[in-house]
């Protein structure tokens, strides 16, 4: 009896623990469609996150603002950099794929 009770002890404090989790994920308030910014590819170089510039990345045509991402110091990140379309490096070769860019905010769309 006092396994089963154990047990469900347990098994609740894991699901409170997964809601919980759950609930503080991660996640960007979304940018308002009205306060979205476009920019080229020569406007977009120029936020590559050196010099207390923000870091602005671009996967296909949305630009992502991870200058508060602790994952891209000085605009750098696992050899990728700040301020360029990386589109192809992370659809084909980054190991997460876009799934990441859910934690960083979208602010915008490439321009041509």
């Amino acid at each position: 009896m006092k396994k089963r009770w154990l047990f469900g002890a347990l098994l609740a404090l894991l699901m409170l623990t997964c809601l919980i989790l759950t609930a503080c994920a991660d996640t960007p308030d979304p940018v308002p469609e009205e306060e979205m910014i476009e920019l080229t590819l020569e406007e977009l170089a120029q936020f590559d996150g050196k010099d207390g510039r923000h870091a602005y990345i671009a996967v296909d045509g949305a630009i992502y603002d991870v200058t508060d991402s602790t994952r891209w110091n000085n605009g750098q990140h696992n050899g990728y950099s700040a301020g360029n379309d990386l589109t192809e490096e992370i659809k084909n070769s980054s190991p997460h794929g876009v799934s990441k860019l859910k934690t960083v905010p979208m602010i915008g769309r490439l321009k041509d």
